[in-house]
């Protein structure tokens, strides 16, 4: 056995496909794994890699969301988890639609919540059974979901603090602006003048 090798190795994932066929995909890149899976077979896919003793991805370390505008599933959800006993690393990714509900993966890893709230927060996926969906960076009245693609640069609203008055109003955004004419060429080129 090499030094540093991972005991996960591909005669372990041929045996991970042909337990269960929610893997569309798998590969290993440096003992790191990858695997896409439906939405409906996410939390059990997450539990098989938790409990099985050839696994043991006992430890979720992220949950990320990735936003795909013009595509046919919008979003992607990927699960980082973490094998102590192997040294090795799996990421589980599901394509969603926009408003299909995500399946939550509280009940058997508790660090989850934080990152699904987080999610929720920024692109507005939806977690199903998950009791704890509030906002998590943006504040209680913020509108919309910030890393979405079709959110305005500006936002929605925008607040203004009054010192003379010593408040704070939040109006609607609106940005006004005459269209510009551009020069596209840098003031950095020379144009030499060939005589």
């Amino acid at each position: 056995m090499i030094v540093g090798e991972s005991l996960v190795s591909f005669k372990h994932l041929f045996y991970l496909e042909s337990l269960f066929p929610v893997f569309n995909c798998a590969k290993n890149l440096r003992f790191d794994f990858k695997g896409v899976v439906k939405c409906k077979d996410l939390v059990f896919s997450l539990k098989f890699l938790k409990l099985d003793l050839n696994y043991q991805y006992s430890l979720l370390s992220c949950i990320s969301g990735v936003d795909f505008l013009d595509k046919i599933y919008r979003f992607l959800i990927s699960y980082e988890l973490l094998s102590l006993s192997f040294n090795s690393r799996f990421r589980v990714k599901m394509f969603i639609q926009e408003h299909t509900l995500a399946k939550t993966s509280v009940d058997f890893f508790i660090n989850a919540n934080w990152w699904e709230r987080e999610i929720w927060d920024l692109y507005g996926i939806y977690f199903e059974f998950n009791m704890d969906l509030r906002r998590l960076l943006c504040d209680y009245g913020f509108e919309g979901h910030p890393l979405r693609k079709d959110f305005p640069l500006a936002g929605f609203r925008e607040v203004h603090y009054y010192y003379n008055f010593k408040e704070t109003i939040s109006d609607i955004n609106q940005i006004v602006q005459e269209p510009r004419l551009f020069n596209y060429r840098s003031p950095w080129v020379r144009i030499y003048n060939h005589v």
